[in-house]
């Protein structure tokens, strides 16, 4: 097999690992998927494709995405919800051997207590990742959603 596309499986095998932690209410465990010095952010596709830099969230360091799950633990009050994602079209756009790009597409279903599930959110993630030692991370996670609102209040992350 290639190069790319061990790479390529290694970056599945990452967003996979990554939407499973979240998915599974092993928060605490998000944090250690970006670098210490890194961008998340959650932003409409409108902001994105005029420009406009006002994400809804944004945090710029493995510190902020802690105080975040600390906040969602101890502070936040909100209803239970059980989120699933599906990802899919995962694409290499860079490629080195000490960094990564990539885009791929996501859907978040949201179940709630009363049995309904309904699409919470939909987009595509914009990820550069930077290779420490032998592991791979985020140093920049944009997820870039596609409708102009977000339903219901936004606690977990995408």
């Amino acid at each position: 097999m290639n190069e790319t596309m061990m790479l390529r499986l290694d970056m599945l095998d990452l967003l996979d690992r990554y939407v499973e932690a979240i998915d599974n209410d092993r928060l605490e465990e998000w944090p250690d998927f970006f670098a210490e010095e890194c961008l998340y952010e959650i932003i409409p596709k409108e902001n994105e494709d005029h420009g406009f830099i006002a994400p809804i969230i944004r945090c710029e360091s493995r510190g902020m995405l802690r105080d975040r799950i600390t906040s969602l633990r101890h502070a936040n009050i909100f209803a239970p919800a059980i989120y699933r994602h599906f990802t899919s079209g995962l694409r290499l756009t860079e490629v080195s051997a000490e960094e990564v790009s990539f885009t791929a597409s996501y859907l978040v279903i949201n179940s709630n207590q009363a049995g309904q599930s309904l699409v919470y959110q939909a987009g595509r993630y914009a990820a550069r990742l930077g290779c420490y030692g032998a592991e791979w991370k985020f140093t920049s996670l944009r997820c870039i959603y596609d409708t102009s609102r977000v339903q219901t209040l936004l606690a977990l992350p995408i």
